[in-house]
């Protein structure tokens, strides 16, 4: 175990789990990841290797004897008749038969209904009566000569979920880890190794969690296939449920007025809606206008009778085109039913994650550290329900007047939702509250820009706070700073039907030519650069000022493992494309020896020598191990000195090994990290 997984284990022993049994233990059930965790915090949730491989023998055990496949449900109902008793892992609904006054159960994978369930079990486990639960249950097989008499007995049930807690036991542990540690355990929690995301891409996977702590919170995810959009939601939680976007029916949602039966959002914390996208969907007009007065008024009729409920409504779904290609022939709400593309229904969405920065979900990136056992995180959630940290900015900061109510609603919403998932005790610094808060607006921003150029009625807002200085601190989205031409685009039809383009006030139009290119005038400056932004290369940041140098000095101590070295034969491509075939460069480097692979190191560097002296580089290297460099800077022999605070390490992770990825072969197609750059005249 790593450091904080020792962490982890020494403040929440036995409520944790090592996250890569769960694989080991699934095969082939096809059950959420909150059952199989439920059963693995029963027998491994410890750090002793050898009750670790004990308890996942009993659970792979348990599966085995209990779950219910469905194609195996003939050979199970066999084996309960002879045996006249068995335990089942199922999942387990139940509906009220009014004729006879009684409530029957149906055993969705056993393929058994009609099974007599007691009043006070359902009393005590509402949502079996909504979507249904996944429980462990005995059966019984006892025949009666009445054919109307169920020869199936539910003799008892129990759902598989966490039966307490100990919420101040949490707080006072949450205390005893950093920001980052506190961070990097939710990410581990989730499934995922958080070595292999940013702290931007860390808090877009926390996102997706504040439906289960935040009451009413109304959040949109759109980006392309594969990104795990839908896996939260179908996994995570026994108190969220995933459903098809065009399976859903207003009785269904909210009421049946006919038998005045509630629907879903009474009794589940989280609704989310898979596959929401799609323009050809069919979508009930009447449900649409229901959900935008759940959706602000947190209420729905039911004949003269108005209700009120608490679930969080999510919608997820995929989207066919690129970012820009959205921005510059529609907005980011393209994809969506025309019945959802209302400007009154996406006004009531609290924040908009943008799928397209999330990475798509490879195998390296599932985690084999400890997290919570998502269940006993399910629950902590849940009950930060009834805690409001919207107000916890406010001693530092404040919104701009600009801002209305709805903006702010969804701003505080998602803030509030931030501060109880990383600081659930309440306390945190001025510089993560400004973080969160930022990434609060920058979320709603993103659903507002698109609604301006949705409906004109809509006026421009400037989105930004104010420090206890007065100063103004604008917020913009990530989006806004690639494609800043067309992301101030407004789409106008023209009666005729023609596509029509103007821009909101005070922004630049989209030029119908590109501008002939001009040669790039070099001055002194300094640029920030955000997480998970993309555009960037070599080229664009360094290319212009290494034209014409004959000496060039890189001092870089991390240029020692294989990725980092190859970043560095990435500079000496772009040096190769700036400087003319009959000139000759001399490239000087400066870093550290690899402690482990110092060898290898060394063979690395001959093999780029040997590959740059035929275009004309002369390239050397020296090791300094005193450990006084720590600046990572190039200077060059014409008058300038570039400064990276990161190096030439300022791409994530991407598939080095894939020559068939464009994050591959282009810089300018890999998701940056957070980094800083400053052009020095010397």
């Amino acid at each position: 175990m790593n450091e904080l997984d020792q962490k982890i284990n020494k403040y929440f022993p036995g409520l944790v789990v090592r996250k890569d049994l769960v694989k080991t233990v699934k095969g082939n059930a096809i059950v959420p990841t909150y059952v199989l965790e439920y059963l693995l915090g029963q027998y491994c949730a410890t750090s002793d290797e050898a009750s670790i491989k004990t308890g996942i023998d009993t659970v792979k055990e348990i599966l085995r004897k209990h779950y219910v496949h469905r194609n195996e449900a003939g050979l199970i109902r066999s084996e309960i008749a002879r045996l006249g008793r068995l335990k089942v892992i199922d999942r387990i609904g139940v509906d009220f038969n009014a004729d006879k006054g009684l409530h029957e159960a149906t055993f969705a994978n056993l393929g058994i209904s009609k099974v007599l369930i007691d009043a006070d079990t359902v009393k005590k486990h509402k949502k079996l009566l909504v979507g249904g639960v996944w429980c462990i249950a005995d059966i019984e097989y006892s025949p009666s000569e009445d054919k109307g008499v169920c020869p199936w007995i539910l003799s008892s049930l129990k759902p598989i979920q966490l039966s307490h807690f100990d919420f101040e036991s949490y707080v006072d542990a949450r205390q005893e880890f950093t920001t980052d540690e506190w961070v990097d355990l939710l990410i581990q929690s989730i499934g995922f190794n958080p070595g292999m995301f940013g702290k931007r891409s860390k808090l877009t996977q926390l996102i997706r969690l504040i439906p289960y702590c935040e009451r009413n919170y109304n959040l949109i995810e759109l980006g392309p296939k594969g990104t795990g959009k839908s896996h939260i939601y179908s996994e995570f939680s026994p108190h969220g449920i995933l459903i098809s976007g065009g399976e859903v029916t207003v009785p269904k949602l909210f009421v049946n007025n006919s038998n005045g039966k509630i629907g879903l959002v009474g009794y589940w914390d989280c609704v989310a809606f898979d596959e929401f996208a799609g323009k050809q969907k069919r979508v009930d007009k009447a449900l649409v206008d229901i959900m935008k007065n759940y959706m602000v008024n947190k209420s729905f009729s039911r004949g003269v009778e108005t209700l009120g409920a608490e679930a969080s409504m999510v919608f997820v779904g995929n989207t066919q085109h690129t970012v820009p290609y959205m921005l510059k022939h529609s907005d980011l709400f393209c994809e969506l039913p025309d019945k959802f593309y209302d400007s009154a229904f996406l006004d009531r969405i609290h924040f908009y994650i943008p799928g397209w920065e999330v990475d798509i979900i490879r195998g390296e990136m599932f985690s084999g550290g400890y997290g919570f056992v998502v269940d006993y995180l399910a629950e902590i959630l849940r009950s930060l329900r009834n805690h409001d940290y919207s107000d916890r900015y406010k001693e530092h900061f404040s919104l701009s007047s600009d801002i209305s109510t709805r903006d702010r609603d969804g701003i505080n919403k998602t803030f509030s939702g931030l501060m109880k998932i990383l600081f659930p005790h309440g306390e945190a610094s001025r510089e993560d509250i400004e973080e969160l808060l930022r990434f609060a607006i920058e979320g709603r921003k993103r659903v507002k820009d698109q609604l301006m150029r949705i409906d004109s009625t809509y006026g421009d807002v400037r989105f930004a706070y104010h420090g206890s200085n007065g100063a103004s601190i604008p917020v913009t989205t990530l989006e806004e700073e690639e494609y800043p031409n067309y992301y101030h685009k407004v789409i106008i039809e023209g009666e005729d039907g023609e596509i029509l383009e103007a821009t909101q006030p005070d922004r630049l139009l989209v030029p119908s030519k590109p501008p002939a290119p001009v040669e790039p005038f070099l001055k002194e400056k300094h640029l920030t650069f955000q997480e998970n932004q993309k555009g960037i290369s070599y080229d664009f940041l360094l290319g212009p000022y290494l034209k014409g140098a004959a000496m060039i000095t890189v001092t870089d101590p991390y240029i020692r493992l294989f990725y980092q070295i190859r970043n560095f034969m990435e500079f000496l491509e772009t040096l190769v494309k700036q400087k003319a075939s009959d000139e000759e460069v001399s490239v000087h480097l400066v870093t550290t020896e690899d402690e482990f692979k110092g060898e290898q190191q060394k063979e690395n560097f001959e093999k780029i020598k040997e590959s740059a002296s035929a275009l004309g580089v002369n390239f050397t290297w020296e090791f300094d191990n005193t450990g006084t460099i720590h600046a990572r800077h190039i200077v060059t022999d014409h008058g300038w000195k570039i400064s990276l605070d990161r190096g030439l390490d300022i791409f994530q992770h991407y598939e080095m090994n894939d020559a068939f990825t464009f994050a591959n072969r282009l810089q300018q197609y890999r998701p940056c990290k957070a980094f800083e750059v400053t052009y020095i005249k010397t």
